[in-house]
């Protein structure tokens, strides 16, 4: 069963569920939410505090990525908090090539980068991903 809030999705991986399965089971929530109401409500709830620094900001970027890139309007307060930024760099890929983390640097999303998180130039991306809000509500994907 998915997780209804990122809060939600954080708090499975705080429990022991592997990071990327939770985090995707997520976003695919975000993404079949039929409104723009309903999108934020996902994000609204700010998750709980881990010890894992990390994954905090990895959720503090998620959420205000989320916000912005599906234009929810408005942004939760939460993710401005200071302990959602990290204060050495983490590049999310397994390469750590020099060239490579040019890369990301240069790529990653504002959301991301702030945060002093350095990943490809679409993170979040998933394969429904493309199909906009106006053709799922009308019942049918536009091609």
């Amino acid at each position: 069963m998915r997780p209804d809030t990122l809060a939600e999705a954080i708090e499975r991986i705080r429990a022991g569920e592997p990071q990327d399965v939770a985090l995707a089971e997520f976003v695919d929530t975000f993404l079949m939410a039929p409104d723009v109401d309903a999108r934020y409500a996902t994000l609204e709830q700010e998750p709980a505090r881990s010890d894992d620094a990390r994954l905090n900001a990895l959720a503090g970027a998620m959420a205000e990525y989320l916000a912005k890139q599906y234009r929810l309007h408005r942004v939760p307060k939460w993710v401005s908090e200071p302990w959602r930024h990290l204060d050495a760099p983490w590049f999310t890929t397994s390469s750590s090539s020099p060239a490579m983390q040019e890369y990301l640097a240069f790529t990653s999303p504002a959301e991301f980068r702030s945060r002093n998180i350095f990943t490809g130039e679409r993170p979040l991306r998933r394969a429904r991903g493309h199909v906009p809000l106006e053709a799922k509500t009308a019942g049918r994907a536009k091609i």
